[in-house]
């Protein structure tokens, strides 16, 4: 029989089941062959056939410690784990020396995922037969596994401990050290993981795999051109040579780097290509369905992640991809559903979590607060404090309140105004792209001639109706405050506005706005706003462009406030942002904008101009952030007649809850 061992030794089972079971056909008693033929049976993809084998054997020799151990071994073929494990048990205590036994025992438990029991037996089968390969093999797959069950429970250094100890054991192992690189890159040590990688390219097998790695590290460090030259270099090493399960993740990181880097025509492209020689492989489809996501093609993506799902219902890229498509075209509902789907298949996974964690935030009752100073060289000065409050009740429909304070004088009249604010209203999805927002209320205002109160509305709808669009349109009736004088006019703004703005793939945006103003003293305004910028990093934000204002008044009352029958602006502007939605928590945000221009008052000679904003915040906690903010300009506006107004303050926000109030 010793070829049909050399068979099963040797890996080739279906040689050796044809071998034993013609073997049995002359003996079919035989003890050994009977088990070589069940070990074939079972290891050639038949376990169910391998047991009713075992037990039969188990049934003709209940004694033999041979037969029991297969037979329990094709429990664990059959995933009959917890059985497995009882009966390797008494296994043990039957012969406690019994290194299969052992090691079989060690195999269910880390079967079951119980690594740190796993590793106490594994160590005991070690200790029967020191340096066995097998033993050691599956020694550290049981490190591999349990750190990677402390990783889904976020808790990293444990993890990290663990994998440090099986490299300890097994001398920079390749499965290890990628297992430890991709733990860096889940808790955001992207040196740490940029350090293994580099370790890993020490020995050349791995080169591929580093090239791959330190592209997604620059990625993630916003190093965008440099992910694409190691993700190019990379692509271009692939030959009829390479490995051919290194082939796939390579292309694959050279055609996100390409996204990364907007280089669309050329990742559409070769997505094209391979999708022509191999139509429908998930990989591929959800390269082209994040592909369109970074275009804003979000009805494409959902498209190409519904066929993710039907061909693997358990994906990852298919579940979380379509939360990610869901949310941005506006079905929240959706978009909840299928990222909890994903938490199904992968318990605490990370990006799932925080996909989730972040479209709650974005559903929580929240106060933001602001308080301010601003003096002008009108000798104007005002104190102001405004309070607003969001609470949604659901996924489409929030309440709203805004509490508003102004007191303002001007040093030289010692002319002194205050106004109170107040207002309610709500704020209701229609559509998945056209969101309502009504506010009303009452504004208080007590000057020195006069004492009055009015009514306050702002009425609008935000719309997407294409994709890289947004369009407001709505009505805001105020007072103007600006200064006391005017607020002790009473003067009553009626303002209809729209506001356009044009995003695109390669960086130019396109913002407008304007206002037609009709007011309680016969006069109207016409305004227009206009903004052409681009994008030059994504991460922070730097903008540059241009700005155009244009301002008319059909009356020009000069002594009351500004009002000029023509009034024209433009300015180069560069705007720098680390936004604070993204920030996380423990780190500052910012904000800064500057810009010169020229400014043109009726048939006046032009003017120079300059603007400065600033705001610099932290982050506290997930709930919780405040920044200090500042504006200085020489600017006109329709509400001030001097030209140097500056204005400092500070602002908290804090959301009231950890979570939407109607989320179990």
């Amino acid at each position: 029989m010793q070829e049909g061992f050399t068979y099963l030794e040797t890996g080739k089972y279906a040689e050796a089941e044809t071998f034993f079971e013609i073997i049995l056909k002359e003996y079919p008693d035989n003890k050994t062959a009977r088990l070589c033929y069940g070990r074939a049976v079972g290891l050639n993809s038949n376990p169910e056939k391998a047991e009713h084998l075992f037990t039969n054997l188990l049934n003709d020799f209940p004694n033999d410690f041979e037969v029991k151990l297969n037979y329990g071994e094709a429990l664990l073929w059959n995933k009959k784990c917890k059985e497995a494990k009882t009966y390797f048990k008494t296994l043990i205590e039957e012969d406690s020396k019994s290194f299969p036994a052992l090691l079989s025992y060690a195999n269910t438990l880390s079967n079951l995922k119980a690594y740190e029991d796993a590793l106490i037996y594994v160590n005991k089968a070690l200790e029967v037969l020191p340096g066995n390969p097998n033993a050691l093999n599956s020694k550290k797959y049981m490190y591999l596994g349990y750190a990677y069950q402390k990783q889904q429970a976020q808790k990293y250094e444990e993890a990290e401990a663990l994998l440090k100890e099986n490299l300890k054991l097994f001398n920079n192992d390749k499965d290890t050290l990628i297992n430890l690189a991709n733990l860096y890159l889940i808790a955001n040590r992207l040196e740490d993981a940029k350090r293994i990688y580099n370790l890993l390219a020490e020995n050349p097998e791995n080169k591929l795999i580093s090239l791959n790695g330190l592209a997604l590290v620059s990625h993630l460090n916003g190093k965008e051109k440099e992910a694409l030259q190691l993700s190019e270099q990379a692509f271009l090493s692939l030959g009829a040579d390479t490995e051919p399960k290194l082939v796939q993740p390579t292309a694959e990181r050279y055609i996100q780097a390409l996204i990364w880097n907007k280089k669309y025509k050329t990742a559409n492209l070769l997505i094209s290509n391979l999708i022509e020689s191999k139509p429908n492989e998930n990989w591929l489809l959800a390269l082209r369905a994040t592909l369109n996501i970074y275009k804003s093609d979000f009805k494409k993506s959902v498209t190409d992640y519904n066929q993710i799902l039907v061909n693997d219902s358990t994906s990852f890229d298919g579940n979380l991809g379509k939360a990610n498509a869901k949310k941005a075209l506006g079905f929240y509902k959706d978009a909840y559903a299928s990222a909890e789907n994903t938490l199904k298949f992968y318990k605490n996974q990370k990006d799932a979590t925080n996909f989730i964690k972040d479209l709650n935030t974005s559903f929580t009752p929240f106060y933001d607060g602001k308080a301010s100073y601003s003096f002008d060289n009108g000798d104007n000065e005002a104190f102001s404090f405004q309070n607003t409050l969001e609470f949604p009740l659901s996924l489409k429909f929030k309440l709203l309140g805004n509490y508003g304070y102004r007191t303002t004088n001007n040093t030289v009249t010692n002319n002194k105004a205050t106004s109170n604010d107040f207002s309610l209203g709500l704020s209701y999805q229609l559509l998945s792209n056209v969101v309502f927002k009504g506010m009303a209320g009452i504004t208080s205002a007590k000057a020195e001639s006069s004492e009055y109160a009015q009514l306050l509305t702002d009425i609008s709808f935000n719309i997407k109706p294409f994709k890289l669009q947004t369009l407001d349109i709505g009505y805001k009736r105020e007072i103007q405050s600006f200064n006391a004088d005017l607020l002790d006019r009473e003067i009553v703004m009626n303002n209809y506005y729209a506001n356009y703005n044009l995003s695109t793939n390669f960086n130019l945006g396109w913002f407008t706005q304007y206002y037609y103003t009709s007011q309680n003293d016969d006069n109207t305004r016409n305004l227009l706003f206009t903004s052409l910028y681009y994008t030059i990093l994504s991460k922070p934000s730097l903008k540059a462009g241009f700005n155009y204002q244009y301002i008319s008044f059909k009356n020009q009352v000069p002594t009351v406030y500004f009002s000029p029958d023509k009034f024209n602006a433009a300015e180069v502007f560069v705007n720098l942002i680390k936004d604070e939605v993204i920030t996380k928590p423990n780190e500052w945000f910012y904000e800064l904008t500057a810009a010169a221009g020229l400014q043109y008052i009726e048939d006046a000679s032009s003017q120079s101009t300059y603007r400065f904003q600033g705001k610099l915040g932290f982050k506290f906690s997930e709930r919780c952030l405040a920044n200090i903010f500042g504006t200085r300009s020489n600017i006109a506006s329709a509400t001030a007649a001097g030209f140097t107004f500056t204005e400092i303050g500070l602002r908290f926000k804090w959301y009231l809850f950890d979570k939407p109030v109607f989320r179990k």
